[in-house]
């Protein structure tokens, strides 16, 4: 799984000269018996490595732990704070601006992260979150995806679709069988325990290696909108 990293010098970063950096943030958090715990930061990663592949980026290397506070009840899942979250993501920010890399793209790949977009906003034009809710929308409208985003929350037919296209070995059996689709209106409050045994929610049957070429793909693109509003 090195290749999720980024394996440049500092010799091909000064030739480089990016003026924007992008930072995947995923989670250790369950996914079901189908998808790994690092699901969110290996499609962070996934994505990231994409963009900095088509635009002249700095990719820098994921953040693996984040706020996945809403599935503490599976065994194996990790958090932090949203205060520490926001304080790693500031810290880094400040090293790019003193060594000349002054906007960053926060490319998250959990939804949970919601101090993200505090941080951002904070950053008053400095940085930006990728992907939003309307790339999400245009790479699931792209790749036909059927279940909705808001029933497809959590290793379904999205997430899935993604690792059988990039990483196909880290799906196992089982996801055929997998599809669960809930309500979770105290989700928040409650966590997710209550609205599912298995840790699904979402139709993972549904999910093709095609459907995730097409997402991926799609975002990539989007991504040019990003640079545009940044300024670079």
């Amino acid at each position: 799984m090195t290749d999720l990293f980024p394996l440049s010098t500092t010799a091909d970063e000064q030739q480089r000269g990016a003026a924007v950096a992008v930072l995947p943030v995923g989670s250790f958090e369950q996914h079901g018996a189908h998808l790994p715990l690092a699901t969110d930061t290996v499609i962070a990663a996934t994505l990231a490595k994409a963009v900095a592949g088509a635009y002249p980026v700095l990719h820098l290397p994921p953040i693996t732990i984040s706020c996945s506070h809403e599935h503490a009840a599976w065994t194996g899942t990790v958090s932090i704070s949203a205060r520490t979250l926001h304080a790693v993501i500031t810290d880094v920010a400040a090293s790019l601006k003193a060594s000349g890399v002054g906007r960053l793209v926060l490319v998250n790949g959990h939804g949970g992260n919601y101090v993200l977009s505090n941080v951002v906003q904070e950053a008053a034009g400095a940085m930006a979150l990728f992907p939003g809710v309307a790339d999400w929308q245009a790479a699931h409208t792209a790749a036909g995806l059927r279940t909705s985003l808001d029933d497809d929350m959590h290793a379904g037919e999205l997430e899935t679709s993604i690792l059988l296209h990039a990483h196909p070995h880290l799906v196992r059996p089982g996801h055929e069988t997998a599809d669960h689709v809930t309500d979770r209106e105290h989700l928040l409050t409650l966590g997710l325990r209550p609205y599912t045994e298995s840790g699904v929610v979402g139709r993972p049957s549904l999910a093709t290696a095609a459907k995730g070429h097409v997402v991926l793909d799609t975002l990539v693109q989007r991504f040019a909108g990003v640079l545009e509003v940044l300024g670079a």
